[in-house]
């Protein structure tokens, strides 16, 4: 087993141990961190997720922009083959249906209501673990690097701003490193925000 799968099998294992007292206190945390950045204050169209497999859960951060008159949005999968994420308009009243990893995302039968990323301002993504140069190990589907991978590709202009949500004991040393990555401009965890190349803000406790 690689370093990598390794990394992510004991992540997802911690995650899953986590009690629910303890889900929901990190959720506050993370929430209250998020909530006092420019990067989200700053931004109207925002993609977030539904967590899932013991994944920190950004349910404050949606209600707060909803409560703020911003607009979020959910990841669906695509409906063209080459495992791709589209974007969909999640409000209240948005009907949900489970895909095929059994997560929900709203239902996208009008096609001309997925918004792609190059027009949002912010995505806030799941990880399984991350470092503290803003590299991301995911899943393994590599959805959010497909989907994304025209910033690497950019010099000037950057949008969507990228920020990793997780709970703190998901911050390795140093992650391996892929050449079709996609880095974050920053994590936020229950404790405190990251943003590669300043000095972390918050509490801080030892990387794995």
């Amino acid at each position: 087993m690689d370093k990598r799968k390794q990394i992510r099998q004991h992540m997802r294992e911690q995650r899953r141990a986590l009690s629910e007292t303890d889900r929901h206190y990190c959720a506050l945390q993370l929430t209250t961190q998020l909530l006092q950045s420019r990067l989200f204050s700053n931004s109207q169209h925002i993609a977030l997720y539904l967590a899932s497999d013991g994944e920190i859960n950004p349910w404050g951060l949606i209600e707060a922009a909803w409560q703020r008159g911003k607009q979020c949005y959910l990841p669906v999968l695509g409906l063209r083959p080459g495992k791709r994420l589209w974007f969909i308009p999640y409000q209240p009243e948005t009907k949900l249906v489970d895909n095929r990893f059994g997560i929900p995302e709203p239902v996208h039968a009008r096609r001309l209501r997925q918004q792609k990323p190059q027009r949002l301002d912010l995505i806030l993504m799941p990880l399984v673990a991350f470092d503290q140069n803003g590299n991301r190990l995911g899943m393994g589907g590599g959805f959010y690097d497909r989907t994304l991978s025209f910033l690497n590709y950019r010099r000037c202009w950057r949008k969507p701003r990228l920020i990793g949500l997780a709970y703190e004991f998901q911050r390795v040393e140093e992650l391996p490193y892929q050449s079709w990555d996609v880095p974050l401009d920053a994590i936020v965890t229950e404790d405190r925000l990251y943003i590669p190349g300043k000095p972390p803000s918050g509490n801080s406790k030892p990387p794995l």
